[in-house]
């Protein structure tokens, strides 16, 4: 019990990036095995968004080398399907302008970002991997913040699609996918969220959220559940 405590009061304070940290990638775990296949999940591709979130050179390179390929494989095939459904592919990126004039002296997290010189507008780190990186049709929404909704456009390009379910995965988990989770949720959007194309630098904090607290809010899935899901013909 106090484990998990301790795994959740974590959770809510981690952030996406932090430049000495040590990422741990939990989506090949154990434990992030044992989330369950949802039973009949059912997708309605007409109002369905694909939301790719931090998937960018400096916060992937974070990630142990090994572990790597295997989520860039499972992000990239999620994104094969989505665009042979024409569903909407958004990614969703933090970048800063030179200088970093977005960050406030207070902001303790991304202080530490603009020592570090990371994620600046212009450089290879802030751009999208190559293995997953947006094609023509495809959406890149830029953030100043951490979650997807904070200091962007986005909730007007949803609305403008008429989309009211939202399909997600990124890097971390506790970052910029948990306040996601949370702003969407209060905008009552249905949510799922692929667990194994989602890293965290922590993997209990991983598996507590992806186990303990997305499914109050959200279906959490796998990728290979999501393919199956958007690769039905049927649609409800």
């Amino acid at each position: 019990m106090n484990k998990i405590r301790i795994a959740l009061t974590a959770a809510l304070v981690a952030m996406f990036l932090t430049p000495s940290a040590t990422v741990l990638f939990a989506s090949d775990k154990e434990e992030a095995a044992k989330v369950p296949a949802p039973a009949g999940l059912s997708i309605d591709k007409s109002r369905t968004a694909l939301l790719i979130m931090d998937y960018q050179n400096d916060i992937v390179g974070m990630l142990p080398e090994k572990e790597q390929g295997p989520l860039l494989e499972r992000a990239a095939s999620i994104l094969t399907e989505a665009r042979r459904a024409a569903i909407p592919v958004i990614y969703v990126v933090v970048r800063f302008r030179e200088g970093y004039p977005e960050i406030n002296f207070q902001n303790k997290l991304f202080n530490s970002l603009k020592e570090s010189g990371r994620l600046r507008e212009g450089t290879p780190g802030a751009e999208v991997h190559a293995k997953v990186a947006p094609q023509s049709d495809d959406i890149v929404v830029t953030k100043r913040r951490v979650g997807a909704f904070s200091t962007t456009d986005l909730e007007t390009i949803l609305r403008a699609k008429n989309i009211d379910t939202l399909v997600m995965f990124g890097i971390s988990t506790s970052g910029v996918v948990l306040s996601t989770v949370r702003w969407a949720a209060d905008m009552d959007y249905r949510m799922v969220v692929v667990a194994d194309a989602c890293a965290d630098r922590n993997e209990e904090v991983h598996r507590v959220l992806t186990e303990k607290v997305f499914p109050w809010q959200a279906t959490v899935v796998t990728a290979q559940d999501i393919i199956k899901a958007i690769g039905t013909k049927e649609r409800h």
